[in-house]
């Protein structure tokens, strides 16, 4: 099958099916200097001390924070949750997308182009690039087919790789720290006795990090990521975003140091395009809004550069408002509409969440009971005296510290709480982070009550011992009693 060009001529089917597809072409971002460049510099410094650091800080004789699923519980320094605290997580994650919503709201992407974990180790790993490759136009001819491989090619490369390697190794490491304690992994890699599962993770981590830091990219950015497809509903003409000012920069075109451009009809901007050469997702911000910008502000940094080496005023590019530029409004000026509806919302639903979250917990209780009845008996008589219930009770210690737990069973008249020895159940210890199910029986005189099913309650108290301090911790719990005819 063809189809017929304007002048006649037929084009094969197969190269109108290629056109629709952007073939991927490779960037080459320039390196650039300035204000926003040390933001970022800072940033991926602060993430990453805290990242490859956390997992070796010590509370308490153990790890400060660490995610044990096999014991299924979590540490955070001194707070140990439990699944029964899955609702801590759902706030979190609450806050936490409020959170981004807000900070969209204010100011676009910022997450995006300076946290975010793919931007910090695409940065790291260029950063390696431009130290062993060279800045940008170095590196276009070293994978320029005219510069054929040869050994100081093959090295450059292989060097590169390799401390790309280290790193993405490193980081995967360090992830699964955070879920096997860290020096018991460390141990295991020295004497290469890691597991299966272990193993799997650290090279898919690994491996991970190594193809989005190293190879996707800005791939990741524009087709991977959801967040930069729904943006445009959470950004409106407040918001500061990087932008161009098309009122100023506009006609653009080169000119000399000494013209003057208003003569010549032309805007403030020379049309060097190094606004797009230091742009880590190749995009032309003069082209205004667009999806795959990350709100780096790379080209704010670049484009003041040129403007001081030409004479102009700075901020053609700037991080401002599109109301500021319409208007040529000041920043300052721009920053009295922050405050708008959508933000106050974001706010409040900030504001409530964040303090339910912590008063809940300050308020909370650690010590977790929970009462199970057997079902498979649900009474018997012992001795032709006493009618039993068998119940198993879990106490959990969510705590840093030890606890001595008492229980007491209330709602019938002569209820004695006994162990499976026929005992009647004394001090129990548990450990700090530590739950124990504990077998129990409840009798009472068999006549002292009519037959039927009767609620009653656990009173468990417990003391615990933080330091010289003993702190009383209760918790009532309903049930049930069964006296058969």
């Amino acid at each position: 099958m063809s189809n017929n060009s304007p002048v006649g001529k037929p084009i094969p089917i197969e190269v109108i099916e290629e056109s629709l597809y952007e073939v991927r072409r490779k960037i080459y971002p320039r390196s650039v200097s300035g204000l926003f460049a040390r933001w970022r510099f800072i940033i991926v410094i602060a993430t990453q001390l805290l990242f490859y650091g956390l997992p070796w800080v010590s509370w308490n004789g153990r790890q400060a924070v660490l995610f044990d699923l096999i014991q299924r519980k979590f540490y955070i320094f001194g707070l140990v949750l439990w699944p029964q605290d899955v609702i801590y997580l759902t706030l979190l994650l609450i806050l936490s997308a409020l959170a981004l919503f807000l900070f969209t709201a204010i100011a676009g992407r910022l997450f995006c182009g300076y946290a975010c974990p793919q931007t910090v180790y695409t940065e790291i790993f260029m950063w390696i690039e431009r130290k062993v490759e060279g800045d940008r136009f170095a590196r276009i001819r070293l994978d320029g087919e005219e510069w054929p491989w040869s050994l100081r090619k093959w090295r450059l490369k292989i060097t590169k790789h390799a401390l790309w390697l280290l790193i993405a190794f490193w980081t995967g490491f360090t992830f699964i720290g955070y879920f096997t304690p860290i020096e018991t992994l460390g141990s295991a890699v020295l004497h290469l006795a890691l597991g299966p599962w272990q193993t799997f993770w650290l090279c898919f981590y690994a491996f991970a990090t190594w193809g989005n830091a190293g190879f996707m990219r800005e791939q990741v950015c524009k087709y991977m990521c959801p967040y930069a497809r729904f943006q445009s509903v959470m950004v409106d003409k407040d918001t500061f975003l990087v932008t161009y000012d098309r009122v100023r920069g506009d006609p653009r075109g080169s000119r000399s140091k000494s013209a003057d451009h208003q003569s010549l009809g032309l805007g403030d901007c020379v049309d060097c395009s190094i606004c797009v050469q230091v742009c880590p997702t190749g995009i032309d911000i003069r082209d205004g809004l667009q999806y795959m910008c990350i709100g780096c502000g790379a080209c704010i940094d670049a484009c003041d550069q040129v403007m001081e080496k030409v004479e102009y005023p700075k901020g053609l590019i700037r991080y401002t408002t599109e109301r500021a530029v319409e208007d040529k409004e000041s920043n300052q000026s721009a920053i009295r509409h922050i405050l708008r509806p959508r933000v106050l919302v974001y706010i409040a639903f900030i504001t409530v969440l964040t303090a339910a979250f912590l008063i809940s917990l300050l308020t909370r209780n650690p010590l977790r009971v929970d009462v199970m009845r057997d079902r498979g008996a649900l009474a018997r008589e012992v001795d032709g005296v006493r009618i039993e219930n068998i119940y198993r009770i879990q106490i959990m210690n969510a705590s840093e510290n030890s606890m001595k737990v008492s229980i007491k069973a209330t709602g019938l008249e002569n209820l004695k709480v006994l162990n499976s020895q026929g005992k009647e159940v004394g001090v129990i210890d548990v450990a700090p982070a530590s739950n124990q199910l504990i077998p129990i029986k409840v009798s009472t005189d068999i006549g002292q009550n009519e037959s039927g099913n009767y609620p009653i309650h656990f009173d468990v108290d417990a003391q615990e011992q933080d330091g010289e301090k003993t702190i009383t911790r209760t918790r009532d719990e309903k049930s049930s009693f069964f006296i058969p005819r």
